[in-house]
């Protein structure tokens, strides 16, 4: 049985440093305002002083809490998705290939029976969702992502959240039914 080598889709390189942006641009505002809390301690105490302390504070608090937030939504669609099967999960992968091939999606990678990486049909500027499928054991893994380019988007992650389902739903209605 082959096993996952994580729990999650896997981003390499530039790819990587795209879809987290939003998180790394929070992390480098909150560093910014640690940066002014530590200068305004070092100001004469009066109200500007004090204003200065308190607009770092909340700044702080405020883009740590918005990194925290991306960060944790990211990490959340990058887990994969696992459908259960009775039956060994390769037997799938023709099925969900087609279903992709339908859907008009780029496939970007794939190991036959083990997994398709692909990417749907963007814009002009856009390059569009990545929907990453493993088959393992008794198992259909599926992860999707919004476009890394465009990183934290609400009607990208229903997008993402639709593509998933597809595959669930393409994997379910390949099951043996259980006859009496």
């Amino acid at each position: 049985m082959r096993r996952v080598a994580s729990d999650g889709m896997r981003l390499k390189g530039i790819e990587w440093w795209r879809y987290y942006v939003p998180t790394l641009i929070c992390s480098y505002l909150m560093l910014m305002c640690l940066a002014l809390l530590v200068t305004s301690w070092f100001l004469p105490r009066d109200a500007n002083a004090l204003t200065i302390t308190a607009t770092a504070i909340y700044g702080l608090v405020f883009s740590g809490l918005l990194a925290w937030v991306f960060w944790r939504a990211q990490r959340r669609d990058l887990r994969y998705v696992r459908i259960p099967t009775e039956t060994y999960a390769d037997i799938y992968f023709d099925r969900v290939q087609a279903a992709i091939a339908e859907a008009g999606w780029k496939v970007c990678e794939q190991q036959a029976g083990a997994r398709i990486d692909a990417q749907t049909v963007g814009t002009f500027l856009l390059a569009g969702e990545r929907i990453s499928v493993q088959f393992i054991g008794h198992e259909v893994l599926v992860a999707s992502i919004c476009d890394p380019s465009v990183g934290f988007s609400l009607s990208g992650r229903r997008k993402c959240q639709a593509h998933r389902e597809m595959v669930r739903r393409v994997v379910l209605a390949g099951q043996p039914t259980m006859e009496f």
